[in-house]
Formats: structure tokens, C-alpha cells, sequence
């Protein structure tokens, strides 16, 4: 058997992308759907990329319940960049408890110290930039740019990552599949709407594309969705 050209090759590890008249559905009903249901979230009523990056960091390994009083409590006590580079890691990684995960403070302080040095305190929304932080990677980068900065940049997380590849992957295992999961995500965000578009996806998966019993029955996008109905059988963990 002659082996394959490395065109061949590159060509096999790209996502196949759901056609125009899918995206366009699937975009349509998730944005109608989040302005029914999306949650009332504190990170939501601002555009303060510190706070967003605070959000988004406090979240990582965290529910959403747990997340919401220490936010204001950080920050309450760190209200800018600035003000948590001056205070002692110790102390820092005190007001965090009890969320655990201790790295994420020390994470965060040295991207506020970092941010101070470089940027005079102000995060930057290049993204090339913000994953030289060491403690800022892909997913966080993204929801800081679409976020803070407003702009059409991708983001993947679990429950994004679950969404996209039970509706239009449905086979293998979607941890080893993350390059074409970002494609798609990439893909899906409809021009000026990346904002909306991400925080509906997120939503979306903590609430209806649920790990476990998700709401198959109720869910607008059962009539393109590779999975439905979700059955516990399925090969994904």
C-alpha cells in the first residue's frame, strides 16, 4: 500500500466543519437560548480585563457557586494589577482559601507583578502577549480577549469541549481531539458576536449538554446534535 503524501496527512488531522446552513442554526438557536437562560454572572458586568482575568482563573477546577463571593472578596481587597503586586504571596494565597488549587494565587501574582513590569499594570489584548504569562494559557488568553476586549477569539474549556464534540464529532475520545476542537470553535463564533457567542456556549454546557443526564429532551439542538439522544453507553468519559 503506497503511504500516504504529507498533504494526505495534514489534510486528515483537520476537523471536518459542519456545513454553512448547520453553523448558521446552531449559532442562531445558542444565541436565542442564552438570552432566555444565560446565567446572571458578577464577571459579566464588567469589561475590566484584571477582573475577568481574576474570574477566569478562580474558575479553573472550581464550580461557579463557589467561585462567586471570593471573586468579590479578592477583589475587594486586590481592586487592581497594581495592588496585587505589591502584596506578599502568603498573604495572597490566604484571602484565596478555601478554593484550593493553590498554584492558581501564586499564578496570579506573578502575572500581576509581570503585568506591572511590562505593561504599566495594564493586561494586553494581543494574544501572542498574553500567552507569554506564564499561568495564562489558550482558553485563558481567548476569554480575556473576547471577554475584556470584545473580540471574535475562540476559547475552549470542558464544557465547550463537550458541546462541540457530542453535536458534530460524536466519535472518539474528546480529550485526544482538542487541535480539531479549537478549529470548530473557531469556526462557530459569528462575526462581532464572540462575546455572546462564548458565553452561551459555556452556559450551555453547565446547563443543558450536561456531563451526566443532560437535558436531551428539552435541548434546541437535538435536530443537528451526532449524539442524540445521549445515552450513558456513549464512548465519551
Amino acid at each position: 500500500m503506497p503511504a500516504r503524501s504529507p498533504s494526505n496527512k495534514k489534510k486528515s488531522r483537520k476537523a471536518r466543519l459542519p456545513d454553512p446552513s448547520t453553523r448558521r442554526r446552531f449559532q442562531r438557536r445558542l444565541l436565542q437560548w442564552y438570552g432566555e437562560h444565560g446565567r446572571d454572572l458578577p464577571w459579566r458586568k464588567t469589561s475590566d480585563p484584571y477582573h475577568i482575568l481574576v474570574s477566569e482563573v478562580m474558575l479553573q477546577q472550581t464550580q461557579v457557586d463557589r467561585v462567586i463571593p471570593k471573586y468579590h472578596e479578592f477583589l475587594e481587597r486586590y481592586p487592581s494589577l497594581e495592588h496585587l503586586a505589591e502584596a506578599p504571596v502568603a498573604e495572597v494565597k490566604k484571602t484565596w482559601y478555601p478554593l484550593g488549587y493553590n498554584i492558581r494565587p501564586e499564578r496570579l501574582h506573578g502575572i500581576a507583578c509581570e503585568t506591572v513590569e511590562r505593561y504599566g499594570g495594564k493586561l494586553p489584548s494581543d494574544a501572542e502577549e498574553l500567552l507569554s504569562f506564564k499561568g495564562i494559557g489558550r482558553y485563558t488568553a481567548g476569554a480575556i480577549r473576547s471577554f475584556a476586549f470584545n473580540e471574535d477569539a475562540a476559547i475552549l474549556d470542558t464544557n465547550v469541549i463537550r458541546v462541540l464534540h457530542r453535536i458534530f464529532v460524536a466519535e472518539g475520545d474528546p480529550k485526544s481531539q482538542k487541535a480539531k476542537l479549537w478549529e470548530l470553535s473557531e469556526a462557530l463564533i459569528p462575526s462581532g458576536k464572540g462575546y455572546d457567542f462564548n458565553q452561551a456556549i459555556m452556559d450551555f454546557g453547565a446547563m443543558v449538554c450536561t456531563a451526566r443526564d443532560p437535558y436531551c429532551l428539552l435541548c434546541p439542538m437535538k435536530s443537528i446534535c451526532k449524539t442524540y439522544p445521549f445515552s450513558r453507553t456513549s464512548t465519551e468519559q
